[in-house]
């Protein structure tokens, strides 16, 4: 379809429409999939609403009964944290570790490459199925493996003090994804400095801490929040693999979201549910965002003391 402009427009007047009808469709998904449904999730909150019945006014009810009558609330913003603060750690540490060794020139590197980045792209489904399979008490992989060396394996998914450890490990599957970026900034960091550092007589490991870390730290406060927004909306791996056991160990916040909304058909209680959840993630965000002014630099960057 072609439109066509006014000829007494003015040059800009025309730049500015037809930016304006090329960025509408996004401006159109925007509205209709984006910030409409966050309008009308912020309306729900503060109602009683079961989609068959027509929607009652609660006001702050609902608030009440999350913060301070829902245990539930507790425990799945318990379990979350936890498998945020420690998976995300270790999936950049690990991350880290594999890029550095990527990063060398050996012998079939991009096969090497490819096989580590291959796991990230997999399906969460197809993922959570394979791994329920490693866990499994019975045949399982792991426990396969402890039996033939005499070792009795514990009930990991079945157990409630191995379930939470059980999918955080299950976390580092995605590591892959991260190396790419890793692999980006390593290659990003000036050879001038590695050189300079060797002439002073520094070796591996204060190159290593001294001058590939810090210039690699942008890319290490992309990945750390990257990895604490996308940690805390865990979803898949509990819903497929435990179901939120067992005892609620691994009740992760968008499991219970997911309930409330889905099963118990509270659409007005668990569009609050999202909401705490929104601030919650915008308040730990904000806290890294702050603390990336004492260990993030920026090549050229000067600092006032």
């Amino acid at each position: 379809m072609l439109v066509h402009l006014s000829p007494h427009l003015g040059i800009r007047q025309k730049e500015a429409i037809a930016g304006w009808i090329f960025a509408s469709p996004w401006v159109i998904g925007f509205v209709v999939f984006t910030a409409g449904p966050m309008v009308a999730s912020a309306v729900f909150a503060f109602t009683d609403w079961n989609i068959v019945q027509p929607m009652r006014w609660v006001g702050l009810q609902n608030i009440q009964t999350a913060l301070m009558s829902d245990p539930l609330v507790w425990q799945s913003l318990r379990v979350t944290t936890i498998y945020a603060f420690v998976s995300v750690p270790l999936q950049i540490v690990l991350g880290l570790i594999v890029a550095l060794l990527l990063n060398s020139k050996i012998r079939g590197l991009e096969f090497y490459r490819t096989i580590y980045y291959l796991p990230s792209v997999l399906s969460g489904v197809a993922v959570a199925l394979l791994w329920r399979w490693i866990y499994a008490p019975d045949f399982g992989l792991i426990n396969s493996t402890l039996a033939s060396l005499g070792i009795a394996g514990p009930g990991w998914l079945g157990d409630s003090r191995w379930a939470l450890p059980s999918l955080i490990g299950m976390s580092l599957w995605y590591v892959g994804g991260g190396i790419v970026v890793y692999l980006a900034g390593l290659q990003g960091v000036p050879t001038e400095l590695y050189e300079a550092a060797h002439v002073d007589g520094a070796g591996w490991w204060h190159r290593l801490w001294n001058v590939t870390i810090p210039m690699i730290t942008p890319v290490l406060f992309y990945q750390l929040v990257t990895g604490i927004i996308g940690a805390l909306q865990v979803f898949t791996q509990a819903l497929i693999m435990t179901e939120g056991g067992p005892h609620n160990a691994t009740l992760f916040y968008m499991l219970y979201l997911y309930r409330n909304a889905f099963q118990y058909f509270k659409m007005g209680y668990a569009s609050l549910l999202a909401w705490i959840l929104f601030f919650y993630i915008l308040a730990l965000t904000f806290l890294v965002l702050r603390s990336s002014q004492f260990w993030v630099f920026y090549a050229g960057e000067i600092r006032e003391k």
